[in-house]
């Protein structure tokens, strides 16, 4: 059996933990630069407030319905999506984390434990621990566990827990689950079927397995056996990124190349961070800039450049100053930027690491540099140490005018709870 714990509107549950006084008001998180909506309580939705949509086309709705607008505070999505996994890893040993907010378990070896009580537990001991809801399927497949997941989460009857273990439920909830909700069928797939008067994830299991095949291919064949009851999605063991990317939009149009230079500095200390976190090095980098391509009435600019590294590394030193010559060498005046970013690829593994016979950088000793570094960091918080092209300025930095604070993870932030002395 598997199961998918999902938690229920993530974004908006993390500031309700800290700010109680939002439970059962409407709540939307916007994406960077507060541009668009990424997430909403139900109340929101509710309100009829869609996904995707620009915030400044929600202005009305939004003062008018009195909704609670925050920007995206990742760092503090990022810390309570760990302690969420944390939680159900005492549960569960064989998980894979599926996205920020998704996590499948493998419950291989539970037969004889009641399922619904396990899973109840699971789901109340979450909450309890993180104060995040969350909702729970469990299915002989994950795709069914993703299907029984919605109705966990729709019916409240459930209590955080939908099981499909036998065919009569498996058929009843295929035939309430629109061909377009199956997890691994997109838009384009689901207008073709319904083209074939398949409405249904049920209409969908009733077709041939030939005619699968031959319209949607092996993925379509695999979904197909999937919601018929048969694995065919193994639990995947996360591995090395074989490329990383940072890159944001400035929350102001940029001209000068200072403060481009320094942003471009720190996406490259990121992607050095990652590298050396799954222990990998790079041999290649890639830097890019490009202006505002909606703004049609202002010149238009885009480029990039690709570096092959001499050794791969990752040293943020190195990697910075690769990243500033790139920079330098397609950066052009006249022009107002909306964005940059810096790509590493060819990722290898540090060990072993093949040389180059002329390299004179002593690569121990940066190698022991960036290890205190990160021990510093990690221990006084991120970019407390950090190289000086970082710099300190940020006025590259993304428009975030509702950002909450880090509560979690900035000792500055922390609540401080008052308590007065009742005689």
């Amino acid at each position: 059996m598997y199961g998918l714990l999902d938690c229920n509107n993530f974004y908006a549950s993390c500031e309700r933990v800290f700010n109680p006084s939002l439970n059962g008001k409407p709540v939307v998180v916007l994406s960077n630069n507060d541009g668009c909506v990424i997430a909403r309580s139900s109340e929101a939705k509710a309100l009829g407030i869609p996904m995707g949509e620009p915030a400044y086309k929600l202005k009305d709705l939004i003062e008018s319905n009195q909704v609670h607008v925050f920007s995206s505070n990742y760092v503090l999505y990022g810390d309570m999506s760990h302690r969420v996994m944390n939680t159900v890893a005492s549960f569960v040993p064989d998980m894979e984390i599926y996205s920020i907010d998704e996590v499948f378990l493998l419950l291989e070896g539970f037969e004889k434990i009641d399922m619904k009580t396990l899973g109840e537990k699971i789901v109340r001991t979450v909450t309890r621990n993180t104060g995040i809801p969350v909702s729970l399927g469990i299915a002989p497949t994950k795709t069914l566990a993703k299907v029984a997941n919605k109705f966990a989460k729709k019916h409240k009857n459930y209590k955080g827990v939908c099981i499909i273990d036998t065919d009569e439920k498996r058929e009843k909830a295929l035939k309430m689950t629109g061909i377009g909700d199956v997890w691994g069928i997109g838009r384009q797939y689901s207008k073709k079927l319904q083209y074939y008067n398949i409405s249904t994830a049920w209409d969908f299991t009733q077709r041939t397995k030939s005619w699968v095949r031959h319209t949607m291919g092996v993925v379509g064949e695999r979904i197909w056996m999937e919601l018929r009851g048969t694995p065919c999605f193994e639990m995947e063991i996360p591995s090395a990124k074989k490329s990383i990317c940072t890159s944001r939009s400035f929350g102001e149009r940029l001209t000068e190349m200072a403060p481009i230079s320094e942003a471009v500095a720190n996406f490259a200390a990121s992607c050095a961070e990652k590298l050396r976190h799954q222990h990998s090095l790079a041999s290649v980098i890639m830097v890019f800039i490009h202006t505002n391509p909606f703004a049609t009435n202002q010149p238009q600019y885009y480029n990039q450049t690709v570096i092959q590294l001499p050794v791969p590394t990752n040293d943020s030193t190195e990697l910075i100053y690769f990243a500033l010559n790139g920079l330098k060498s397609i950066f052009k005046e006249g022009y107002r930027y909306k964005k940059a970013g810096v790509i590493v690829s060819e990722i290898v593994h540090e060990r072993p690491l093949q040389g180059d016979l002329f390299d004179t950088r002593d690569r121990e000793k940066f190698n022991k540099v960036m290890r205190v570094m990160d021990n510093l960091n990690e221990s006084f918080g991120r970019q407390k140490v950090k190289i000086a092209a970082q710099g300190f300025d940020r006025k590259w930095k993304l428009k975030n005018e509702k950002l909450s604070p880090c509560f979690t993870t900035k000792l500055d932030d922390v609540l401080v709870v008052k308590a007065e002395k009742i005689i």
